[in-house]
């Protein structure tokens, strides 16, 4: 089943600060990858049936393991071409498309998606009456839907259509996907959302989202190993990974069946899922891109939404993260007996992808080590300069000092602010997770700003009768407003 909590809680985690400027100029071996990461004691240790990682580096894939099987029934070797369902790692991919479609000027995402949608409409609400959510909307989870995952199926079972989905006829739902709140005013997770957003695509052009991703992203881009067809239709991959239970063994026919493709239906590879980070991050910088445009790539990754928004989010893309002094577009997949995620730099071309065929139990603690792992010896720091920062003075320490409810995320942990060497650190444990260790220094900036190192959002902390009242959330032209609860003084 897939959940809303892994991907956001996963979402929050990092610390540490170091500047220097790297160079290219001698090949370097990352062999000593292999024994830093220890992937086949973990999966021994976890009992993961299998685990498969790429790093890529100044825009070029650098270091591939995969370690263990496809099958626990049969021991077939995962090699670098076998595709994992990816779940949740879908929405970016199809959100990717809605925009590669609206710069071919055969969509516009600024109207409102009811336009196009023929076989099902949106529900009535009071939160829509003046003001009909647009596909934007719905593609950075403003539009104020349900509905956050979904169950899967497997071969001989009734496979729902999209429709019954939406109208709640499915497991898990038991009434049809309805409003929360007005669109654009707050933020959900909702695969639901994205479920609109794959009918709308097929009732517009009249063909399934697999198709439409095949033609304008998989085949131009060559990824092989990277569909959205699913297991019980033609042209499925014959290379792939099964899921697994916590106990190791194989879910039913191993091969999970969704119909909700939009939001959780794509299978692939690390290095597909690298290969396609990487043309992103090429056309960001407007060179070497073959098929994503400098504009597109601009928009999808993006920060649009900071209000509740697990630090920030895109389209399709969470921008939750600061690690090392970058910017970060990224995102994660969690579904019953499969898991993985995408991290890539917005300059530099960093970053890496693994996926995993086991249970939450099984998998993530092997996720969390190589994240940690690679994040420290890939010795990834973006160019940053002191001259911004300014002293703080002991007066405002003192005042900043204290437990709060977490301000960063909007998770509910305990975040403290404290001194250590006459200078300020935030400690919390979803910054700590990442790269275990809790060494966040709090820099006051001569405009009057504050940075967390490796967060990715500035703060402007207000204080009333002297005490620390809440901070304003800054990215880029956003802002928002957080309430600050002093748990402790």
């Amino acid at each position: 089943m897939k959940s809303l909590l892994y991907p956001l809680i996963l979402v929050l985690i990092i610390s540490s600060c170091q500047t220097r400027n790297k160079t290219f100029t001698k090949k370097r071996n990352y062999e000593f990858l292999t024994d830093s990461l220890n992937i086949e004691q973990q999966l021994n240790m976890y009992k993961l049936p299998g685990f498969s990682v790429v790093v890529f580096e100044n825009y070029k894939i650098v270091y591939s393991k995969q370690v263990g099987v496809k099958s626990m029934n049969s021991e077939e070797k995962i090699d670098e071409n076998t595709a994992f369902s990816t779940a949740s790692i879908s929405k970016p991919i199809t959100a990717l498309l809605c925009h590669i479609l609206e710069e071919k000027r055969l969509i516009n995402l600024d109207d409102p998606i009811e336009n196009n949608l023929k076989r099902w409409h949106l529900p009535k609400s009071k939160f829509t009456k003046n003001s009909s959510p647009t596909w934007k909307q719905f593609l950075n989870h403003t539009a104020g839907t349900t509905q956050d995952g979904f169950e899967d199926y497997y071969k001989g079972e009734v496979i729902p259509t999209i429709k019954q989905s939406l109208l709640g006829q499915i497991p898990r739902y038991d009434k049809e996907i309805e409003f929360l709140f007005s669109p654009g005013s707050d933020w959900r997770y909702s695969g639901g959302g994205y479920v609109i957003i794959q009918m709308a695509l097929e009732d517009t052009f009249n063909k399934p989202i697999a198709e439409l991703a095949r033609d304008y992203i998989f085949l131009p881009l060559g990824l092989e190993n990277t569909t959205m067809i699913q297991p019980d239709e033609k042209g499925f991959l014959s290379n792939v990974a099964l899921v697994h239970d916590k106990d190791g063994k194989v879910i039913k026919t191993g091969l999970p069946i969704t119909p909700q493709v939009g939001p959780s239906g794509l299978w692939s590879t690390p290095t597909d899922l690298a290969k396609l980070s990487m043309e992103i991050q090429n056309a960001l910088r407007n060179k070497n891109n073959k098929v994503i445009s400098h504009h597109v790539a601009k928009k999808v990754t993006e920060a649009t939404v900071l209000k509740n928004a697990v630090g920030g989010w895109g389209y399709g893309w969470q921008k939750s993260f600061g690690y090392n002094n970058y910017d970060w577009f990224s995102c994660n997949g969690s579904n019953t007996g499969v898991g993985g995620s995408v991290f890539a730099t917005m300059t530099e071309g960093n970053g890496f992808v693994f996926l995993a065929n086991g249970e939450k139990p099984n998998r993530i603690p092997v996720m969390t080590q190589v994240q940690r792992k690679i994040l420290t010896l890939m010795d990834w720091n973006g160019k940053t300069t002191d001259e911004g920062v300014q002293e703080m003075p002991s007066s405002l320490k003192e005042k900043l000092i204290g437990t709060y409810d977490d301000f960063l995320y909007g998770q509910g942990v305990d975040t403290k602010i404290v001194e250590k060497n006459n200078c300020l650190y935030v400690e919390s444990p979803l910054l700590e997770h990442f790269k275990g260790k809790n060494d966040n220094e709090l820099l006051y900036l001569k405009n009057g700003l504050f940075k967390v190192i490796d967060y990715p959002n500035l703060l402007k902390f207000d204080f009333k009768d002297g005490k620390l009242n809440s901070v304003i959330l800054i990215r880029e032209n956003l802002n928002v407003k957080i309430p600050i609860i002093n748990k402790e003084k």
